[in-house]
């Protein structure tokens, strides 16, 4: 299936169309929950009732939390139910934040007792840790095993990913990894044991899901064991779960960043979307109305010198950019583990020199163009001190306000653009209306 979103959604709108048919064609499912999240509402529960009831489970795994939450809405118990006869505790884990708690037990009932089991597990542990998402589908073999029993072990339905086979005693306590292309050419009757890899690393099930799914993606192994802190063996995270957690995070601090939920659902009814975007906008009418108050503070020489009232955009902007893009890369380096205490002072001596530099660059054009178009030097000259000393101050403030949020336990993707911008625009207002205030009135 070649089709393209924009005509997959033309499709579905299109009433002649034979649409169980060509839902049937589409092989991916992740494309046909793109589909389904990409429609409103009511076209959406059009299309899941014409889907294959057989692929209904992995499509919804696809789909964002709101959107999935109105499919699970719309469905009935019998609905339900059969949606969970093939279904597997991962998939439980998957769906358990979206379903009421009584619908969870339901599900649970339709698990077999193994399952049960991982599920059960899984909650032992917060959504945030390792231990909560780790996959039960591996290869493990007790301490005593023989090659021939690896290579036996290997002619099963071998789980993707799939490099080593675990080794465990009687207890479950992990004794190490056993990589699979070691078995090839040894004799049958040598234990497993003397082959284990002594390099591979593991994961802690209580350590943050994100730094270890970084861990998975740099160690150079499509999966990593995960223990619990006895030592005993809970299951394992491969590099394809690890990919989805930091596409999910990224994707949350991106949305973080206008004061939005990554989950939020385009066709989200009104009065929901209304609600979820009221916060921060009017944690923004706050701070503007604070960088309001200080520029009050200058109402007569605004009234005196009314070209300082045309110019003030100007201040503000400059800095504003020139603040967003040092938070950006400040941002990003904290999500990487690449900026810490440590590298704060260079970072801070190279912000400075790049703010100092290019707030001297701006600042003479601003002042040419100021010169040029009020024809006085005093109003160019105050301008350029105020670009000056503001992009200064934006560069730096956008490395200092991200850490000074991260070591007060606030997400700076979330509140950072916020306080940066109420820092950029009162000390731009203040400096160029004190200056103004100063040489021109």
């Amino acid at each position: 299936m070649s089709d393209s979103i924009e005509e997959l959604i033309i499709k579905a709108a299109d009433p002649s169309e034979d649409r169980e048919r060509w839902l049937n064609t589409i092989q991916d499912e992740e494309t046909i929950a793109l589909l389904l999240e990409s429609v409103p509402i009511e076209q959406r529960l059009d299309i899941w009732r014409d889907l294959d009831s057989e692929r209904r489970l992995p499509v919804l795994l696809n789909l964002r939390h709101d959107p999935r939450e109105t499919i699970l809405d719309a469905m009935s118990l019998s609905e339900l139910d059969a949606l969970f006869d093939n279904s597997d505790a991962e998939a439980l884990i998957e769906l358990a934040e979206t379903l009421p708690r009584r619908l969870v037990e339901r599900a649970l009932l339709r698990l077999d007792d193994e399952q049960r089991r991982y599920f059960e597990q899984a909650r032992e542990y917060d959504e945030n840790e390792t231990g909560h998402w780790v996959s039960q589908k591996l290869l493990m073999l007790p301490a005593s095993a023989k090659v021939r029993d690896g290579l036996r072990l290997l002619r099963r339905e071998i789980p993707r990913l799939t490099q080593n086979i675990f080794l465990v005693n009687r207890i479950g306590s992990y004794l190490g990894a056993v990589p699979i292309n070691s078995l090839v050419g040894q004799p049958d009757h040598l234990p497993l044991s003397e082959l284990l890899d002594e390099e591979c690393p593991t994961l802690s099930a209580e350590e943050d899901i994100v730094e270890a799914s970084r861990k998975v993606q740099f160690c150079g192994y499509p999966a990593l064991p995960v223990l619990e802190p006895s030592g005993k063996l809970v299951g394992r995270l491969d590099v394809v779960t690890a990919n989805e957690v930091i596409e999910e995070e990224f994707e949350s601090k991106l949305m973080a960043s206008a004061g939005l939920d990554e989950n939020e659902d385009l066709f989200a009814p009104i009065g929901k979307t209304i609600e979820g975007r009221s916060v921060w906008l009017g944690i923004n009418l706050l701070t503007a109305l604070l960088a309001s108050w200080f520029i009050g503070l200058f109402e007569a020489t605004l009234e005196s010198v009314v070209a300082l009232a045309v110019l003030m955009p100007v201040v503000a902007s400059m800095g504003g950019i020139a603040g967003s893009q040092t938070l950006a890369l400040i941002i990003r380096g904290l999500a990487l583990g690449q900026v810490n205490e440590t590298n704060a002072r260079q970072l801070l001596h190279k912000e400075f020199k790049v703010g100092a530099w290019s707030g001297l660059i701006w600042a003479v054009v601003i002042a040419v163009v100021a010169y040029w178009w009020f024809d006085s030097m005093l109003i160019g000259a105050v301008i350029a001190c105020a670009i000056l000393i503001n992009i200064v101050t934006a560069s730096i403030s956008g490395l200092f306000v991200p850490l000074a949020l991260k070591r007060m336990n606030f997400d700076p993707a979330l509140s950072g653009a916020v306080v940066l911008t109420t820092v950029t625009d009162i000390v731009g207002f203040v400096v160029f209306l004190g200056l103004g205030t100063l040489v021109l009135v």
